[in-house]
Order: structure tokens, then sequence, then C-alpha cells
């Protein structure tokens, strides 16, 4: 069945490429859209072929996959309101990917010649235009492991230029340096050391340029089919992410200074129900906000749209009529599965859990202190262990050399070399020190159940601390890595908000993986949630529905009824 001009219409309008244009110019460009059925499987475009049409998805999902090294890699699975293609057109290329139908697909095909005679007609559009394709393009480059399966970027981007520009002034201010150096040398005197400070100043200011270049490019602001997300990375120092899922935002607004307006930059405000997620002096910050409003509004119109289909379901179990089976959700990417910690065949030998810092119990994740925490708690005792028994060694070497003393004689009795056993003692006392803080060490632990997440402290023959929530009550997590060390060693803290408090797992490694568990299961916990709740009330809607059912004729009768005894009353 053809698709009528007012839905192809209404279509458009949800689409962030075409934000700007009116109903008689939407209604124009939906006209030149041809309609093009897809069967499950089929192929949409090939890699290399030529790119002719710009394509968008009304209704199925399409999978897109790049050949790379005789390997397939899959970069996107798309779904209704996406759209594909544009990327070619724009670059004047081949077709970099294959593109093929995970089930019947309607598509409306837009040919080259029309899409690009629609941007040389609409100059703001451009805009709507750079800020997709930058983003997809920043994306394939950087491929965040983070992401999870069939998860796509619709939004990535740095901060504006013109937040590079203040950072830059300390260098450039510092160029004076290597310039007296220079000038000093060629005019005043002539000596290696004033040429050889010249250039070391000179590298030393290339150095920090290039350092707050990298620090600029390492932050970026993320918009998936899922969450909004902020990661910030000073390099060697900070590293951390914020993220809120899609469904705790709760607006979306804008804010432009007056230089902003002028170059196009501004910052767009994301407010959730735990805070807020500012993406700061970000380019084209009107299409960037429009972005999130559309990926927010298609998250709360699949929540309605599987709302009402449950509650059909409902009705038609009442009602005794068979439920029609569901689509099977096409097939994607495998998970893949963590990868295992070094050091796995000696902890099997160990046959515990003792010196693991993630390992799983049933449906529970277990998070330890990273070991460079044990190390910075416990150098000291090490210290003590080591000096003790490099000291016991060289007494057992001298003792070695001396024939009237002797570590253990019994001769005449038990006669014990009394250095060498204070020197035991000592380390002793050493290794029950370090003991200690081992054990401390490993009782600290974080867990991620199905339902909860726990911090425990437990001090050895001391207190237990034991600190717990409910899955469903975390508003956002956070994660960071503070230091060198923290960067070195890829660890830090994760902070879960939970109500007006915060939970913190300290000290973990790869806090972002940290961070990401907790996520997964809090989304799990909160769907299954939910699915309980709303099923609850659609049995009880249903229980109505079909009891009026059941019983509209006997209602209608009484109603006749009720109406003749009220015209015979009155007559």
């Amino acid at each position: 069945m053809p698709i009528e001009l007012s839905a192809r219409i209404a279509f458009l309008k949800k689409i962030h490429l075409f934000y700007g244009l009116d109903d008689d110019e939407l209604a124009g460009l939906a006209e030149l859209m041809d309609e093009y059925p897809v069967p499950k499987d089929g192929v949409v475009v090939k890699q290399d072929s030529p790119a002719d049409s710009f394509y968008m998805i009304y209704g199925g999902s399409v999978r897109i996959i790049r050949k790379q090294d005789g390997k397939e890699i899959q970069l996107a699975r798309l779904v209704k309101n996406d759209y594909f293609g544009e990327m070619a057109l724009v670059s004047n290329r081949r077709r970099s990917a294959t593109v093929t139908a995970l089930e019947d697909t309607s598509l409306l095909i837009l040919s080259r010649d029309d899409f690009k005679k629609l941007f040389r007609e609409h100059p703001d559009l451009q805009y709507n235009l750079e800020v997709a394709v930058k983003s997809r393009q920043l994306a394939r480059q950087l491929r965040f492991k983070w992401l999870r399966p069939d998860e796509v970027v619709y939004f990535l981007a740095r901060k504006h230029l013109v937040a590079l520009y203040p950072k830059i002034l300390g260098p450039l201010v510092l160029l004076i340096v290597p310039m007296f150096f220079g000038y000093a040398y060629f005019s005043i005197f002539s000596h290696p050391i004033v040429a050889t400070a010249a250039l070391i100043s000179f590298f030393a200011v290339l150095i920090w340029s290039g350092w707050l270049l990298l620090d600029w490019s390492n932050d970026y602001y993320v918009v998936t089919n899922e969450r909004v997300v902020w990661l910030e990375k000073v390099i060697g120092i900070y590293d951390s992410r914020q993220e809120s899922p899609l469904n705790m935002v709760v607006s979306v607004g804008v804010e432009v200074n007056q230089i902003g307006r002028f170059l196009d930059y501004g910052h767009v405000i994301v407010r959730t129900f735990v805070g807020r997620i500012d993406f700061s002096t970000v380019n084209h910050p009107k299409q960037a906000a429009k972005m999130v409003e559309e990926f927010w509004e298609r998250t709360r119109q699949a929540a309605v749209a599987t709302e009402k289909e449950a509650m059909k379901d409902a009705i038609r179990s009442r009602l005794g009529i068979p439920i029609p089976p569901k689509p099977q959700p096409a097939s994607s990417q495998p998970t893949s599965s963590l990868p295992k910690q070094s050091g796995a065949a000696f902890l099997k030998l160990l046959g515990s859990n003792t010196l693991k810092l993630r390992y799983e119990t049933g449906e529970s994740v277990i998070y330890r202190k990273h070991w460079v925490v044990l190390f910075l708690n416990s150098w000291m005792p090490l210290l003590g262990v080591f000096a003790s028994f490099g000291v016991f060694l060289s007494r057992l070497y001298q003792l070695y050399f001396d024939p009237e003393n002797t570590f253990v004689s019994f001769a005449t009795g038990v006669v014990v070399d009394v250095p060498a056993f204070i020197i035991l003692g000592v380390m002793t006392l050493f290794l029950g020190w370090f003991a200690y803080r081992f054990i401390d060490w490993s009782n600290d632990v974080f867990e991620v159940t199905s339902d909860q997440i726990i911090d425990i402290d437990r001090t050895p023959l001391g207190t237990e601390t034991r600190n717990s929530a409910q899955l469903e009550n975390i508003l956002g997590t956070k994660y960071e890595r503070r230091g060198l060390l923290g960067n070195l060693f890829n660890f830090g803290h994760v902070y879960i908000t939970v109500g007006g408090n915060k939970m913190t797992f300290e000290d973990v490694m790869d806090p972002a993986s940290v961070q990401s568990d907790i996520d997964r299961r809090r989304d799990a916990r909160v769907v299954k949630k939910n699915q309980s709740a709303a099923a609850a009330e659609r049995d009880r809607m249903a229980e109505w529905l079909v009891t009026y059912h059941h019983n509209a004729e006997e209602f209608k009768k009484q109603q006749e009824e009720n109406k003749r005894n009220q015209q015979n009353g009155s007559a």
C-alpha cells in the first residue's frame, strides 16, 4: 500500500536533517521521494557501488556491514526513522559498506540530484547535515569499546575550537623565551649553551601546545539510541564518563551568548532526574539539541507503542483469542565476552578468588580495589619483610663461614643463634603486618547483584560496614580516573547516585567497565520491574474491559428498560 503524502510529511518532521523546513517545503520534498520495499535479507546497496541515492527507513531495520581485510565488520544497525547513504553523496565517493535488510523494510529514497538540490536551495540545512556527517565519521574513527551491542552513535562532537584558544595563550606567550635565546645567540653571545637553551625552550613550548591540543581533542559529547554521554579526559591525570539513559532525560535546552551566535557555538543543557549533563562550547548547538530531542522523543514513543501492544495482548488473553506471534529480533553481532584477567592460571592454582579484582559468583559480580592500592597501603611492611629477609640471609652467610657458631646446634643441648632468631622474629612481625593489610584489602568488596549494589567494608578482627541500594533506585553513574597512577594502571572511582545520596566503588580496576556493568544491570532491573508493574496494571484494565464486554448486552437492556420506565412514569 503506497505511503500517503500526509504520512510522509509526518515522517520527515521527525528527522533532524529537515529541521527548519515548513509544511509546504516538506510536502514538496515528500513528493520527490520514491517508495522502495525491501524483503528480509535483501541487499539495499553494495560496498564499492556508485552512490546515487539517499535512503530513509520508513519501517523495518537494516544492518550496515563493511568488508575489511577479509572480515565483516558491523558498523551499525539502523531502525525506523534512521537514514543512510548521505556520507557517500557528500564526499562524492563510492559506497563504503553494504546495507542489508534485517526484516521486511520500507524505504523512502531521494535521488542524488534531488538531495544536492535540496541542500543547495536551503543553506540552513547544511548545518544539520554537517553535524550528522561529522558525527558518523568521528564515530567510525573512534569506535568506543564501551558501546553495547546494537547501540548506535547518532551524535558525537568535540568542543568548539574557541574552547582551545584561551588555553593556547600560555604557550604563545612563552614563545618569547626561545625567541629571546635565539636572538641572543645570533646577535649577542654565540655560545652553544645559549643555542641549547633556545632549542630546549622551543621544544618545551611545542610539547605543551601539543599536550593542550590532545587534551582538547579527548573530550567528547555523545548521543546514542540508549543514552547521553559526556566523556572528559585530561591525559595522565583525569578520565571521566558521565551518562544518563534517554528515558531519564527531563528537558533539553540551549544557551548561547553574543560571541556564540556569531561563531555558532554554545551550550546544550540536558537535564535529567538526577541533575544535568552539559555539552559545553559545542559547535552548532541548536542542531545538536535537536538531535538529542529527536532520540529522546523516539524513546518515549517506543515505550508508548510497547505498552499499547502489551495491552492488546492482555485483552486477547482474557477473551481467549490467540495472541499473534511476535517477530523475532533480527540477529546482530554477538556480544563479546569480558576479557579474562591476566594470571588466570595462577589464580586457578590457588583455588580461590582471593587475588581477583573482578569475579562472578552466580548472578553477582564482585570487585576489589586495585593491586596498586594494596601496594600503597602495605609498602612499609613489604619493605620490612624484604629488608629483614636480606639481613637474615646475610647472617646465614656469616654463620656458614664461622665454624664456632651455627644457626641451630644440638651438640650440647639446643643452641640457637640469637641474632638470626631475632631477625626472624622481626620478619614475622612484618609478615603479620602485611597479612593484616592484605586481609583488610581483600575484605573490602563491591558487589553488583541482579537487584542491588552492595559496598562491604570489613576490617580484620573488627567491624563490618555494609551499604546497599536497589538497582532501580540508581539515578545516575559517573566514573573518574585521577592522577598518573590511576591512568597508568587504569583504576579509579565509580560514583553511583541513589536518591539524595552517593555510593562510591573506590579504586576499582577499569572503572569504565564497572560503570557499564552497573548501568546494564540497572537497565535490566528497571525494565523487569516496569514490565511486572505494567503487566499487573494491564491485567486489571483488561479485566474491566472484558467484564464490560461480557455484560454489554445486559447493560444495554437495563439502560433501555430504565428509559422506558422513565417514559411511563412521566406519562
